[in-house]
């Protein structure tokens, strides 16, 4: 039943917003997935979570605020289903660059972690670019056998990326290696551990990085892993674990880094639909997109008071 008194998420991303909406952010699919490191249908994952969007209001009901004072343009999927992470480079890249030079806020769904290295390369110069992982993982894989999801981290260090100008907040203990943990150290990488969230809250953490960072960088983007989550909140996830953060802290932080003007370009990744329960997963990550969509709005309140 239609209720023109409950205005759906996925009617605003249609063009559903206020004629007065100033800010613009541009959501845009990018299905690569096939060089994930376990099985994975996380091409599927963009048409899910538009559809998932459908069952949710405009009305962050905690902020007292209608997201349709945010204006969406939905930019569709770029045609990289089929590709290795290797071509996808380019058209990705590219197609970020072009969206964020328009003045707009771009929200990428993934796909496979691999798209974070060309959102970024898309986001600013890579020595003024800043990196904020929400991941149980390092994602510092060795570049041998190739570019994959297990090593975007790996792969934007050599590229350029300042290791001091990467933040991973929700890393979790007994899935990660050792080698990889040394080498954070080593760069310079600053790591927030799952059980430092849980002390000083995800808020304050989240909160300290874009201090540091903002200080030090020109842009920031945010990638959202979705296998941060505990496993009961995130069953399409291959690599998610017992232990993990909560879709409320998730969504709190997703928040935090909408309402930073520095924060340009966000992904939001490894959901692999066919493998979730309930559609509890992909429900949850169409709650990260909203979260960060209404801390967006919130740039425009602020700058009009």
């Amino acid at each position: 039943m239609t209720d023109p008194h409950w205005p759906r998420a996925g009617e605003w991303i249609a063009g559903d917003h206020q004629d007065t909406a100033r800010l613009s952010l541009a959501l845009l699919g990018a299905p690569v997935h096939k060089a994930s490191i376990s099985p994975s249908r996380a091409d599927l994952a963009p048409a899910a979570i538009r559809a998932a969007l459908n069952r949710f209001s405009v009305m962050d009901v905690r902020k007292d605020r209608d997201l349709r004072a945010l204006r969406v343009a939905d930019a569709g999927d770029l045609p990289v289903a089929d590709l290795s992470p290797e071509d996808a480079f380019e058209p990705l890249s590219t197609k970020v660059r072009s969206l964020a030079a328009a003045d707009t806020v771009v929200a990428i769904l993934g796909g496979d972690n691999s798209v974070t290295r060309p959102g970024v390369h898309g986001t600013a110069a890579l020595d003024r670019c800043g990196l904020i992982t929400l991941d149980a993982h390092f994602d510092l894989r060795e570049l041998d056998g190739g570019l994959t999801n297990g090593n975007p981290v790996r792969a934007l260090l050599d590229d350029g990326v300042p290791g001091p100008h990467i933040s991973q907040i929700g890393i979790q203990s007994f899935a990660n290696s050792p080698d990889h943990a040394r080498l954070a150290t080593q760069e310079g990488i600053h790591v927030v551990d799952r059980d430092t969230v849980a002390r000083q809250g995800i808020e304050s953490c989240v909160e300290a990085e874009l201090r540091r960072l903002g200080s030090e960088v020109d842009a920031i983007y945010v990638d959202f892993d979705v296998d941060v989550l505990d496993r009961s909140f995130s069953p399409a996830t291959p690599g998610s674990r017992p232990g993990g953060i909560t879709p409320l802290e998730l969504q709190n932080a997703a928040y935090i880094c909408g309402a930073s003007p520095k924060v340009t370009v966000i992904d939001i990744v490894e959901v692999s639909p066919p493998d979730d329960i309930a559609d509890v997963t992909v429900m949850a990550a169409a709650q990260i997109f909203l979260a960060f969509a209404s801390g967006v709005v919130s740039r425009g309140q602020a700058t009009s008071t």
